[in-house]
């Protein structure tokens, strides 16, 4: 069994500043607003040799009934059911509020052991405000300041007890590959989550911005096991307003340098756009697998040869790096989603797909000879030896006299009999030249 800590609690009680915490990270959008989480976010901890899983959730409220607070509920609900042991986070300088008493009454439901944090004790004056909590029949109350640190290693102490010494899943999630689903705000990606998973994993709604977290989902089904993470959409600088939208594109960045694979999702009622492209690039730039969805397809007006047009379409405003898997997907109709899987371990394979030295020389050495670079200046260059280097993703040397004369069109050339002779599908591909 999994070790899982859910934290749950009212809005604004410091859940994500004590999920950062936990996990040494800044995953979790901190801000001194209601509602800034959405979604469950998961981190990794480890205490005294335990490893454990960490679930942020949305704060659990009942009094506004906006489009996101029914949504927001459920997924604490699923948080607690996960959860191996829970953190009731509530303020002690609040004290018990209506709120409070309504999530103690959902953990008493539970069944699930809980231990209470009073979070907000950030000096010696407020010690001793917390005992009021102990009316709720939880169990411990813990003084906290999820902000400076103090009182973690207490709570961490309980936590533990209730865990077991070797959670084999947090360690295994390590290798696992790594598939992020990116693209603008409201194309899809939640929904295609949701999808896939067979579970309201993510909230979904008509607002674009929805999602703010990455969020990931271990995904184990039909044969398939990798990380599935969805991000927040990201929309071009200008249109960027708010601190916590800023912090959410930030995070998509950085899940697209950390992935092995993205699944570049794009709106097929409205086509490719010019940010679509600046996420297609950036993938691009970060020499990661790229498996092309276009999502939405059920509402596009059809006949027989709409989506040989609108692929065609597609590769030319893709050029240069247009070999890649193009997926016409409906995440609500649930059209080809597990076609989108299939492409995208393909593609996970071709990004680590290693050529024995001699069999790339004997493929490369026979192109070369039967196309030679051209003369530069009266001097003939000699490519000698092909070589992958030890990368992440595809790179490979070619050793020859005059390096410095190799152009872009031939450089262009032999990356196409690369692709040609051996399949890096969906991969970006580096040349370099080096001197023999």
């Amino acid at each position: 069994m999994s070790n899982i800590v859910a934290i749950v609690g009212r809005p604004n009680v410091g859940k994500s500043t004590l999920f950062n915490r936990l996990t040494e990270s800044r995953d979790a959008i901190v801000k001194e607003v209601s509602g800034v989480t959405r979604d469950r976010l998961y981190g990794k901890g480890e205490w005294n040799g335990y490893q454990f899983s960490v679930i942020d959730t949305g704060g659990y409220a009942t009094t506004k009934e906006d489009i996101f607070e029914g949504e927001i509920r459920k997924q604490v609900q699923i948080a607690i059911e996960e959860a191996t042991v829970i953190v009731f986070m509530v303020d002690v300088m609040t004290g018990i509020v209506e709120m409070d008493q309504t999530v103690a009454q959902l953990l008493r439901k539970s069944k699930k052991p809980v231990l209470i944090a009073a979070n907000k004790v950030d000096n010696t004056d407020r010690v001793g405000l917390s005992s009021e909590f102990y009316t709720f029949g939880l169990g411990e109350v813990f003084d906290l300041s999820a902000t400076n640190g103090s009182g973690t290693g207490e709570i961490l102490d309980e936590l533990v007890k209730y865990f077991n010494k070797e959670d084999e899943s947090v360690r295994e999630e390590d290798s696992l590959p790594r598939i992020a689903i990116v693209g603008r705000p409201n194309v899809g990606k939640s929904s295609m989550v949701n999808a896939l998973t067979g579970q309201e994993r993510n909230i979904v709604t008509d607002i674009s911005g929805t999602t703010r977290d990455s969020i990931h989902t271990r995904y184990k089904a039909f044969g398939f096991d990798f990380l599935l993470i969805d991000t927040a959409g990201i929309r071009k600088k200008a249109k960027v307003t708010e601190d916590i939208e800023y912090y959410s594109v930030l995070r998509s960045v950085r899940t697209i340098e950390n992935a092995d694979v993205c699944l570049f999702m794009i709106d097929a009622s409205e086509g490719i756009q010019k940010q679509d492209l600046s996420i297609f690039y950036m993938c691009e730039k970060n020499s990661k697998g790229v498996v092309v969805l276009v999502n939405k397809w059920d509402l596009v007006e059809k006949d027989q040869n709409t989506m040989v047009k609108f692929e065609a379409n597609l590769r030319e405003q893709l050029a240069p790096f247009n070999d890649v898997p193009i997926i016409f997907t409906s995440a609500i109709e649930k059209q080809r989603i597990h076609r989108a899987l299939e492409a995208a371990m393909q593609v996970y394979e071709n990004r680590t797909r290693k050529i024995p030295t001699h069999e790339l020389n004997e493929v490369m050495l026979e192109v070369i000879a039967q196309t030679p670079p051209p003369a530069m200046k009266g001097k003939y260059i000699r490519i000698k030896f092909v070589q992958q280097l030890p990368t992440h993703a595809p790179s490979f040397a070619f050793f020859c006299n005059l390096p410095q004369y190799l152009t872009d069109a031939y450089k262009r050339f032999l990356e196409n009999r690369l692709r040609e002779r051996f399949n890096f599908e969906g991969v970006p591909i580096k040349i370099f030249f080096r001197k023999k």
